[in-house]
């Protein structure tokens, strides 16, 4: 349909601001939401108070993480559910593993996978769809759980006093600006290499050239990663467990012990594109270029609550990722749309079901944190989960939030669980061949 244009005219706006000022309710939540900010002046504290931080299947976690001014919360959160394994095995208070190290070869992996892309689609034009979108941010410091184990599979993991955080790594922007600079430089000496018919082979070595390019840049702005280390473990009783040169891979073989071939990721997205109990993977989406794919099987929400609960009871924290930009009350440490009365503040109705945020672009999953309880009511449901955070310990609850469980439903989009804590029926679906989806998929959007 075309229609012409139509500007708000002046009798349009007087209108609209003798409607605003004739309402008492209207004024009062300008003066509060101006003072105080808008989710200061829009929490309900009598719906906060229904979300007490007690539950009745709860895992103890070490000290809380802080990812700070970074967008790693997707290794943060694998990383802590490796190191409550390693917590709880040898009775230690707290260990923390190096994100650093993580991220260290994240980085590296993506400049290599997204080359490998622009050799693979160098026929595309430069304007066009997916050339923009394999360009436009090839270095996100996020990521998706697949793309953690790919790198966990490849590189191990170490202890953070082995490869401590470095200021690149907490502060990353303007690190992956220069990065993604080069990067793009490069992308576009490769592409007018071949568009002038040099030879895959030469190709190739240009494209070797560049990523030693880069790993130079990532070891003066993170440090070099090492390559073995002395493990040292001291226990609540002073019992000291000890390794000398130990590799990151020996490591996370030996006292993390978490099988990854076993950890299965399974959505929830209730569009039309995507019916349930099938497997999807997303195009053009990964970083170590030589791993598995990223993968999902799409299920009904009470069926993934169901393997969470499990997996919690037998005493092992829950991966998720979900869309905390939503309802979120960071001061209390809640998620919940009651507690976050947003909607009484502004008066207005945010009436989107789960598909239909999905379908236009306003929700999707973009931070990843880690279960460690739920609680089970009455009549047998989970009410309210426990969630362990990388934002510190000075956010939410000494860093840890609460959930509804309604808001559960309707923001939490990914989980990663044992396929052991799945049924026979659902574990039959994993063997399914996996539907691609475009790039641009909400499915494909980073935890960050």
């Amino acid at each position: 349909m075309t229609t012409k244009a139509k500007a708000i005219t002046s009798s349009q706006l007087k209108k609209m601001s003798g409607d605003f000022n004739s309402e008492r309710a209207n004024l009062i939540a300008a003066r509060a939401a101006s003072k105080n900010g808008i989710m200061e002046a829009a929490t309900d504290f009598s719906a906060v108070s229904k979300l007490p931080f007690t539950f009745n299947i709860d895992l103890k976690q070490g000290k809380i993480t802080d990812q700070k001014a970074s967008g790693r919360c997707w290794i943060f959160s694998a990383l802590n559910t490796f190191r409550y394994e390693i917590i709880k095995k040898y009775k230690l208070d707290t260990f923390e593993l190096s994100q650093n190290y993580m991220f260290f070869y994240d980085k590296l992996e993506k400049a290599n996978y997204y080359l490998e892309s622009v050799i693979k689609t160098a026929d595309e034009p430069l304007d066009g769809r997916l050339f923009q979108f394999i360009n436009a941010d090839p270095l996100a410091d996020g990521g998706q759980w697949d793309m953690l184990s790919n790198l966990v599979e490849k590189y191990g993991v170490v202890p953070k006093y082995a490869y401590p955080d470095a200021k690149g790594a907490e502060a990353s922007r303007w690190f992956d600006m220069y990065l993604t600079g080069k990067l793009r430089e490069d992308a576009m000496n490769i592409r007018d290499g071949i568009k002038a018919g040099s030879s895959p082979a030469q190709i190739q070595k240009m494209k070797e050239e560049y990523i030693n390019e880069i790993y130079r840049m990532l070891c003066i702005v993170l440090g070099e990663p090492p390559k073995s280390f002395d493990l040292i473990l001291k226990d609540k009783d002073d019992k000291v467990t000890q390794e000398f040169g130990i590799t990151p891979q020996a490591f996370f073989k030996k006292y993390v012990g978490i099988k990854l071939e076993d950890c299965v990721s399974i959505i929830n997205a209730p569009t039309k594109d995507k019916p349930f109990g099938k497997m999807y993977t997303v195009k053009f989406l990964g970083n170590v270029a030589e791993g598995g794919p990223v993968k999902y099987l799409n299920l009904e929400m009470d069926k993934i609550k169901k393997a969470v609960i499990k997996q919690l009871k037998d005493g092992h924290p829950v991966w998720f990722g979900s869309d905390c930009r939503m309802f979120g009350v960071r001061k209390e440490g809640v998620f919940d749309k009651d507690s976050a009365a947003l909607e009484e503040l502004f008066n207005v109705k945010f009436g989107f079901n789960k598909a239909q945020a999905l379908d236009y672009g306003d929700s999707a999953m973009n931070h990843a944190m880690v279960i460690l309880g739920v609680n089970i009511n009455d009549k047998g449901q989970p009410d309210r989960w426990r969630i362990e955070n990388s934002w510190g310990k000075d956010s939410g609850h000494d860093g840890y939030y609460v959930a509804s469980d309604k808001w559960f439903d309707d923001y939490v989009y990914q989980v990663v669980v044992n396929r052991k804590y799945l049924d026979s029926a659902t574990k039959k679906l994993l063997d399914q061949k996996l539907k691609e989806l475009e790039p641009w998929d909400p499915f494909g959007t980073l935890a960050d």
